[in-house]
């Protein structure tokens, strides 16, 4: 995976963060979800390398990227947190103002960024997500049973941790496997990367300590936003096959929270640039090749 890119280790104020860049032209940062690593991207990157310098990166927590310790609070593992780390990332790599696309929780990220680093944020693109705030208020039966995950996850500590610990692999092939696609889109070498990170208990709290600081900081920290909104252009994608689609009006959850938003669902469900890769690529390289405003 990856060839020609080249492979960085990055120290930020607040962990050390891992990935591969690679390419040339303006520069896109792509942050991926649970429970994955930035292994999610290698069918789309090669691509996008041809048209932007690409930077893939493991979020704190996440994949080669360190663990560092949390709190009561959650605070080390709100998305503050990690934007903060690609913010430092994109600067050390010479980049101080860029697109940056993120699915699931890279989505989160992705979001808190362009909020409170306006400047830095030229184009936004969410894959498969609504606003974390907004879906947990929104949250139906349907949608618990779904995501039932995102309420798991979060109950103290050790307890989703000593399960998942019991047999990480048997979880995560339950766990991406009930996507609408099952476990097909996923390469043999992007599955083992996963299983490889996924098999250190750092990895598993880390991850645990996001959700838990998405049921609980985040939304505080949206709350503190008032009314404020995105301000960059932002692109929304969503699996047509998937949970938002069927469970939330995905276009005006975002036109609440951003500013300028244009999107649509794909024929896929949650797994997009894996499942569908062709479908995604033209949209990203046609959204990001936009001119600055």
């Amino acid at each position: 995976m990856f060839d020609g890119f080249k492979r960085f280790r990055q120290a930020t104020s607040g962990a050390e963060i891992a990935g591969v860049t690679g390419g040339a032209g303006p520069p896109l940062l792509l942050l991926h979800g649970y429970p994955q690593t930035h292994a999610m991207w290698h069918k789309v990157a090669p691509a996008l390398a041809q048209r932007f310098t690409v930077v893939a990166a493991d979020l704190r927590g996440y994949g080669a990227s360190s663990k560092p310790p949390s709190d009561a609070d959650h605070a080390p593992y709100s998305k503050r947190a990690m934007a903060q780390d690609m913010i430092e990332v994109m600067a050390a790599l010479g980049h101080e103002r860029f697109g940056v696309c993120g699915h699931d929780r890279g989505g989160r990220v992705a979001h808190r960024m362009a909020l409170d680093h306006a400047a830095a944020v030229r184009r936004l693109a969410v894959l498969d997500i609504a606003p974390t705030r907004e879906m947990y208020r929104g949250t139906t039966e349907a949608f618990a049973r779904a995501y039932w995950h995102w309420f798991w996850l979060t109950l103290p500590a050790p307890e989703p941790e000593r399960m998942i610990g019991a047999d990480p692999e048997a979880f995560l092939t339950y766990k991406m496997g009930h996507a609408s696609a099952g476990l097909a889109p996923f390469t043999p070498a992007a599955w083992a990367a996963y299983l490889d990170a996924f098999g250190d208990p750092e990895t598993v709290h880390a991850m645990c300590e996001d959700y838990r600081a998405a049921a609980s900081i985040d939304i505080a920290h949206d709350e503190a936003d008032g009314g404020r909104k995105v301000a960059a252009p932002l692109l929304a994608i969503w699996g047509r096959d998937g949970v938002i689609e069927r469970c939330f009006d995905c276009m005006a959850l975002w036109k609440e929270r951003a500013m300028d938003v244009r999107g649509m669902a794909i024929g896929g469900g949650h797994y997009l640039a894996e499942e569908c890769p062709d479908a995604l690529l033209p949209h990203l390289v046609a959204f990001f090749s936009e001119p600055s405003q």
